[in-house]
């Protein structure tokens, strides 16, 4: 039997500031953007070339806005990464590594490469180099 990773919620104060902060700084795609009978609201949005989508909430979940730490994405250039969010207007760390533990600047070896940026909430996003090859 195969289990999927499906959804991740991201707990956010403003449901439209962070689908606009989502899809058009970082560049997710909106799935789905829907108000059910109690007038609860979910909007759904996956990264470009994921499985995996995001759901910002409001309410629905018991969990404080900004709470999320560390969720990663994987790409195959840091670099390029970096450069897309900054030309978005997200404000993104520099490349960093870790090395014994302690974080360092600049890229890695394989796998040891980052940036990181957040939300207008102060939910944390990591984005991790994966080589080409692997």
């Amino acid at each position: 039997m195969d289990w999927q990773l499906e959804t991740v919620p991201v707990p956010v104060s403003d449901v439209d500031r962070a689908k606009r902060f989502y899809s058009e700084d970082v560049g997710f795609v909106v799935d789905l953007d829907t108000t059910f009978s109690n007038g609860a609201r979910v909007v759904q949005l996956t990264p470009p070339g994921s499985a995996c989508s995001i759901h910002l909430t409001a309410g629905l979940i018991d969990t404080e806005p900004g709470t999320l730490k560390g969720p990663q994405l994987v790409v195959s250039d840091v670099e390029a990464a970096r450069a897309e969010l900054l030309e978005r207007g997200v404000d993104v760390s520099t490349v960093y590594h870790f090395e014994d533990g302690i974080r360092r600047e600049g890229r890695g070896g394989r796998w040891n490469s980052f940036v990181s940026f957040s939300d207008p909430d102060g939910n944390v996003w990591v984005v991790q180099e994966r080589s080409a090859r692997d």
